[in-house]
């Protein structure tokens, strides 16, 4: 009988896990209809409801969860030991999905992670740029990239790059002509360039903090609005407002001259990269490949 129903179980903990047929479903590469049937089988032979289904959520019932509690210690034992035996491999082996913004992947993963594919030929790795707070489970990543203060609770977070600022900037010749705003009030008068944020679809809050740590917060305005970094940049260095961008981004530009930068008594350091992983997940061989190369080095 376990024969018979061991995938079906693989179901019934995917589901239970995610909480979702929609997430249950893109996680084990199957269509929902069929997830649902595999589902509804299983009920039958055993004579047993083990989901309770709403509209907005699935969960175990009584049944369900004593069932998964047989179960889930003994799937945990059989991917640790295939773990195990994969480690054992001479190579690393394996593909790793890794998602965040376009920032994050041009300065930390791939200068950190090209490395790698040379070292390790049996290591694949995919990055997938998104500015949106994704959800790991339905877009299929094994770990995303976020600031150290925005990683939800419940993931394993790490720090892979140092601590950032985000600065004000603009071309001299901008700031010869519209002048220099001397607190983040004044940016209202001032012609600025928009990041839109792809989570909710809303434009980008400025953010500053005064000398006492309060936070102010300014929505500013202007004829141009992106929606990923580089070019908010490019349009500041060709004089078409002021730009609210990462110090080490605008770096090289201030160096050459192209951009001048304000406000900066009102621009703090706040926790840099950080890759984050589901506390669950058990680091394949090629993950932890990843994780040696990333990981940040004071």
């Amino acid at each position: 009988m376990l024969r018979e129903n061991i995938n079906d179980l693989i179901a019934l903990a995917a589901v239970a896990e995610e909480r979702s047929f929609t997430k249950a479903a893109a996680r084990l590469n199957v269509s929902q209809s069929a997830l649902s049937h595999t589902i509804k089988g299983l009920e039958k032979r055993l004579g047993l409801r083990l989901l309770t289904r709403t509209t907005r959520s699935v969960a175990p019932t009584l049944e369900g969860e004593d069932l998964l509690a047989t179960l889930n210690p003994c799937f945990e034992k059989i991917e640790a030991r295939l773990q195990a035996l994969n480690d054992s491999q001479d190579q690393p082996t394996g593909t790793v999905r890794i998602v965040g913004v376009e920032y994050a992947i041009e300065t930390i993963l791939w200068p950190k992670l090209s490395p790698v594919l040379k070292q390790y030929p049996s290591v694949n790795i995919e990055l997938v740029m998104d500015y949106g707070y994704t959800d790991l489970a339905s877009s299929q990543c094994d770990a995303g990239v976020r600031y150290g203060d925005q990683v939800s609770d419940g993931m394993i977070s790490m720090r892979i790059g140092p601590d950032e600022r985000m600065i004000c900037v603009g071309a001299p010749d901008y700031f010869d002509v519209a002048g220099v705003p001397q607190a983040p009030q004044d940016l209202t008068d001032h012609r600025c360039i928009n990041l839109r944020l792809s989570t909710h679809g809303a434009l980008y809050a400025w953010e500053f903090e005064d000398q006492d740590g309060n936070e102010i917060n300014v929505k500013v305005q202007g004829q141009a609005c992106f929606n990923t970094i580089h070019p908010v940049m490019r349009a500041a260095v060709d004089g078409h407002g002021l730009a609210l961008v990462p110090d080490r981004l605008a770096a090289p530009e201030i160096a050459a001259g192209r951009l001048r930068t304000c406000l900066e008594d009102y621009s703090p350091a706040f926790p840099g990269f950080h890759l984050y992983y589901p506390s669950r997940q058990r680091p394949s061989s090629a993950f932890q490949v990843v994780l040696d190369a990333l990981r940040h080095k004071d």
